[in-house]
């Protein structure tokens, strides 16, 4: 089962169109066009109608190299003003408990022209950091859009965090202010975000929306917004305006850097050209506005003049469906682990025109489950990160897409698959997924460690980007990522990654997801271990025999585990990182991003 578009669905696409107009004929020719022309940019811009207070004199500028390309150069560009006074819906909100309410582009701004003012009041300079810790409510893109138009950076956390999270980014990124709220609420529970923030320096600025009556040293929202002012700072296109943590396997958690003319941009890119999205649809996607998808949801949905959805609390297939009914989602976006935990609730019907999978490789139960859900129209399978600003691979909606598969690159990326020698590896052989082109959206470095950086992507083969993702390209050349390289068991000198295993496990009946890690095995190299969450016990032995007959002895399981869940971020990230050092015994090093602490007594109650 693929999808396969017909003429209509081709005629229709904002990719078909763009290309018609530039002679390019195939999809490789459209991908090969955006990396080889920085012209592409400039066309991008003008198509969309992204507003310079000063136009640009040169598109791209690589006189630093490769690791530090430069944008726009000479523009002026404030990413917080490109709201437009109107009266159109701009957000749609629904919390767990079905709750609904909608807001105009003319309310975000009023209020984001308020937050710019009274951080302007108070003394806040351009490069000031402002850091924002709320959940998925429309506020926070008021505060957002209102932070950068002031000229400040926006550091946005995720919404799950507990107190030293919270106290390690304010104190690196050094913010002057954090905006909050006092209570949220998740499955049902009372969550007190503010006694969270106990811990941080008093100097710093609280500003609270409290929905409690909750009393405390701080300024109230309600209060900030009313202040009166149309105050925009004077940005240039490669000013920062945003740092997003994302945490490694080691170390500190790192702090990507983002400029008014690289994020927005290459977000808005990819929704348009990959996800299709039309003027006046409604994006909505499963995620917080402290991992990646939040923010690229905001200004893609900014730039190119659509709605966009947010959930503030759990999502259940009951709140997901009624959702999507009665706020008319146009494209939705969610991860394999969702799916899979939607599968295991019964029937969910999606009625949107796409759907969107990133976070972790999707299996091909769950792709076909989605594929249903959905109408069997296009799923855009998406991977990149937090450094890309989106994607590296997804699906276009004019060429065939195949179960868990990437039919291309996106707009900008000429990426390839290397083996160990740095050649591009034949196809169905997994290797490295490499970038060797450069693009807008390029993390500009960490923040206050450049060194890191480099040693991060760059420090393998020169002037390529190392993303530390496993993957391989079929015969026909569609990608597909088999997993962290980070994540790669090696048995028996063979290479394979978890998702190859789980996609497996994931398909026998009452199994609804799995985690598998590579342990060291002095015959081996390393013997397959992995954890299963079942509707039912004592299944050890056929899930062993399962695997085996359906991979080969090689690759089956040396150890089943069955538990009752699995560690995730709250994007739904399965952290097998934290599995394999517990199984060790090792540090877990950085577990800030850890939505449910309970799964890692679980896990260690299953070792035991």
């Amino acid at each position: 089962m693929v999808f396969n578009p017909d003429k209509e669905w081709i005629e229709n696409s904002n990719v078909y169109k763009f290309m018609i107009k530039r002679n390019l004929n195939r999809l490789e020719d459209f991908v090969r066009y955006t990396y080889e022309n920085p012209e592409f940019w400039d066309q991008f811009v003008k198509l969309i109608g992204v507003e310079f207070k000063e136009p640009y004199a040169k598109v791209l500028d690589l006189s630093r190299g490769k690791q530090w390309p430069q944008w726009f150069i000479g523009g002026k560009l404030n990413i917080g003003d490109q709201l437009r006074d109107s009266s159109d819906v701009f957000i749609k909100w629904m919390d767990e408990d079905l709750n609904t309410r909608t807001v105009t582009y003319s309310q975000i701004l009023n209020e984001s022209k308020s937050i710019a003012s009274w951080l302007k009041k108070i003394g806040l300079k351009k490069g000031d950091r402002v850091a924002i810790y709320m959940p998925m409510i429309p506020e926070i893109v008021s505060v957002m859009l209102g932070a950068i138009r002031v000229g400040t950076i926006i550091v946005p956390l995720f919404s799950g965090f507990g107190p030293e999270p919270i106290r390690v980014r304010v104190e690196d990124s050094e913010a002057k202010v954090i905006f909050t709220v006092d209570k949220s609420i998740r499955r049902g529970k009372e969550v007190d975000m503010l006694k969270n923030l106990e811990g941080l320096n008093d100097n710093i600025t609280k500003v609270v929306l409290n929905r409690g009556g909750t009393k405390g040293d701080f300024y109230e929202y309600k209060d900030v917004i009313k202040t009166a002012g149309d105050y925009v700072e004077d940005t240039s296109t490669e000013d920062p305006m945003m740092i997003i943590y994302t945490s490694g396997t080691t170390g500190k958690p790192k702090g990507c850097v983002h400029t008014h003319d690289g994020f927005p941009i290459k977000a808005s890119a990819d929704i348009y050209f990959q996800f299709d999205l039309k003027n006046g649809e409604t994006l909505m996607w499963v995620t917080d506005m402290g991992w990646m998808m939040g923010p690229w949801m905001v200004f893609g949905s900014l730039l190119l003049n659509a709605k966009m959805g947010m959930i503030e609390g759990y999502t259940s297939g009951e709140v997901l469906q009624k959702f999507v009914e009665d706020m008319k989602v146009d494209v939705l976006g969610v991860s394999a682990s969702l799916v899979r935990a939607l599968r295991s609730q019964g029937e969910v019907k999606l009625n949107v025109r796409l759907t969107g999978n990133t976070g972790e490789p999707i299996d091909s139960e769950s792709w076909y489950w989605l594929f249903n859900a959905s109408g069997k129209n296009p799923i855009i399978n998406y991977s990149g990160g937090t450094e890309i600003s989106g994607g590296i691979l997804g699906n276009y909606v004019i060429k065939k897409i195949k179960p868990s598969s990437f039919n291309g690159p996106s707009p900008g990326i000429n990426a390839s698959v290397f083996n160990e020698e740095g050649k591009d590896a034949p196809p169905n052989v997994e290797g490295e997924l490499v970038v060797l082109s450069v693009w807008p959206g390029m993390t500009r470095g960490f923040w206050r460690n450049p060194e890191r950086y480099i040693e991060t992507y760059w420090s393998v083969w020169k002037d390529v980007w190392v993303h530390g993702d496993l993957a391989y390209r079929d015969e026909e050349g569609y990608f597909y990522i088999v997993g962290r390289s980070d994540d790669t068991i090696k048995v028996a000198g063979k290479r394979v990654g978890p998702a190859e295993i789980e996609s497996v496990l994931n398909s026998f009946p009452n199994v609804v997801e799995s985690a598998c890690i590579g342990i060291p095995d002095p015959m081996k190299g390393e013997k397959i271990v992995c954890f299963v969450v079942s509707k039912v016990s004592g299944i050890e032995n056929q899930l062993i025999e399962y695997t085996e007959d359906k991979l080969g002895k090689a690759f089956a399981p040396s150890e089943i585990k069955i538990v009752k869940e699995l560690p995730k971020t709250r994007n739904a990230k399965i952290m097998r990182r934290l599995i394999r050092a517990i199984y060790l015994n090792k540090p877990l090093g950085d577990i800030s991003s850890l939505e449910n602490p309970s799964a890692l007594e679980e896990i260690k109650k299953a070792i035991s």
